[in-house]
């Protein structure tokens, strides 16, 4: 059994993950005879490693992980950071200021950086229901207390698409802005993406974009897709991204990933 690709990419929510943040049975069996074929699988999540080590633990996962938009790459299997990089502090404060001086207060939220980095949780941010740990702050200067990989940002009126544009209309040049999900918009050092994490842990096993199947559903794969040779989006996915895609799969409450990797395993 041949396999046409040496590198597998995948995002987490909204692809790899169904709707309940659970991995099929049918897309973990794809992904092992995709891998027993003699292709890496490499994890490419917006999620921090505290956010993530557990799905990687369920799925038995031992390889090299891209974390935080690509602030991180993370060795499952020896659990330990290979590359941490973090948000200029002074430059993120300003940013916010120069945002909120245009649409007005926000709300705001952070990922602190580490294998055990906190996220940190502000007055009036809504957090989406689930198992992730988040800590309450009320003093603002806690959020600049200790480095950081990451800010979210959420406007009381702007929907998450509007808040993504005018804040990158507004600081372009300081800092990066994507959208990764709904409710989550995300400050980032500037030049940070998931293609530029990527293109470390790829390195590091020998493989090059042209090796590369990259998944993914929301505006901040874009520059995953703009790295590997094929780019593959969601059904469910942002409309911005599958206008850059080279194929669109089945949700990933449909086993996407599957339909796509058996279908090349059987060629």
């Amino acid at each position: 059994m041949s396999f046409p690709y040496r590198l597998i990419a995948t995002d987490l929510d909204g692809t790899l993950l169904r709707g309940d943040d659970t991995v099929s049975q049918r897309t973990r069996d794809a992904l092992a005879a995709a891998t027993a074929a003699g292709a890496a699988h490499i994890i490419v999540t917006g999620r921090a490693v505290p956010w993530t080590r557990h799905i990687l633990d369920d799925l038995g996962y031992d390889g090299l992980a891209v974390c935080g938009q690509g602030a991180q790459v993370y060795h499952a299997g020896e659990r330990r950071l290979l590359t941490s990089l973090t948000l200029d502090r002074q430059l993120a404060g300003l940013a916010l200021s120069k945002i909120e001086a245009e649409v007005g207060p926000l709300a705001l939220a952070a990922s602190r950086d580490g294998l055990d980095g906190e996220v940190l949780v502000g007055p009036g941010y809504r957090v989406q229901e689930g198992p992730l740990p988040v800590v309450p702050y009320e003093d603002p200067a806690e959020l600049w207390s200790a480095p950081l990989n990451k800010v979210y940002i959420q406007h009381p009126e702007l929907d998450d698409d509007a808040l993504a544009q005018t804040a990158r209309a507004t600081i372009g040049g300081l800092v990066d802005v994507v959208m990764a999900g709904a409710g989550v918009v995300e400050i980032l050092p500037l030049g940070l993406s998931k293609a530029t994490g990527l293109s470390l842990a790829a390195r590091r096993l020998g493989l090059r974009a042209a090796d590369t199947i990259a998944f993914g559903d929301m505006p901040n794969d874009i520059p995953m897709f703009g790295w590997a040779a094929h780019g593959v989006a969601m059904a469910n996915a942002h409309e911005e991204l599958k206008a850059v895609a080279h194929e669109i799969t089945a949700s990933n409450d449909h086993d996407g990933i599957a339909v796509v990797l058996e279908e090349l395993l059987a060629r």
